[in-house]
């Protein structure tokens, strides 16, 4: 009995290319719509937990990147790069998130919610780490949403600074400013050094 592939997947199983799955999507087809979600999805959710933090507002960035991406697949130059183009589109609907909710909080709209650390930390992390974990991730939630997504892109991500430059829609020498200024609200937390 001979298996036949479906319109999602080869006989080798290793499914067509994005740039296939882009343009059948582009075609209308909704199995190539929902294979490049199944195929995106995790990178997706990391990306938009990383930069949220444990955030009720998470699935929605989800929806709301997957939803222009598919939206807007006529506007991709290289159908190829879809997920690094979806990548920039969690990044961007996310820094407008941040910067909508920063600007609640100075209204007083909207109370800056904490951090939930033992969802973060280790069961065997000691109290000394869990302090410091707390005010951590405290300084970040103050931190203003423009030097916040440059750090967790650039330090987290590992992304180098023309390529957080090229996520964020900006100059490389504005990610370096915008480093210069988490940098030094992070400061405070950085390990002292040890001269030898």
């Amino acid at each position: 009995m001979q298996v036949k592939a479906s319109p999602t997947q080869t006989a080798s199983g290793a499914g067509p290319s994005d740039a296939a799955l882009v343009l059948a999507a582009r075609a209308g087809e909704s199995w190539a719509q929902e294979a490049l979600f199944r195929r995106h999805a995790r990178m997706v959710n990391g990306l938009a937990f990383r930069l949220m933090g444990r955030d009720q507002d998470v699935d929605d960035l989800v929806q709301e990147s997957f939803l222009q991406a598919l939206g807007n697949l006529q506007r991709l130059e290289n159908p190829q790069a879809f997920g690094s183009w979806l990548g920039s589109i969690v990044v961007r609907t996310a820094h407008k998130v941040l910067r909508r909710r920063s600007m609640l909080n100075r209204l007083g709209i909207r109370p800056t919610e904490p951090m939930e650390i033992d969802a973060t930390r280790g069961l065997s992390a000691p109290p000394d780490v869990a302090a410091e974990l707390s005010r951590v991730y405290g300084s970040l939630a103050r931190m203003p949403a423009d030097a916040r997504v440059a750090l967790i892109l650039h330090r987290v991500e590992g992304m180098s600074i023309p390529e957080v430059a090229e996520q964020m829609g900006i100059s490389a020498s504005t990610v370096k400013r915008r480093l210069a200024l988490a940098d030094r609200r992070l400061l405070p937390y950085a390990e002292p050094e040890v001269e030898a």
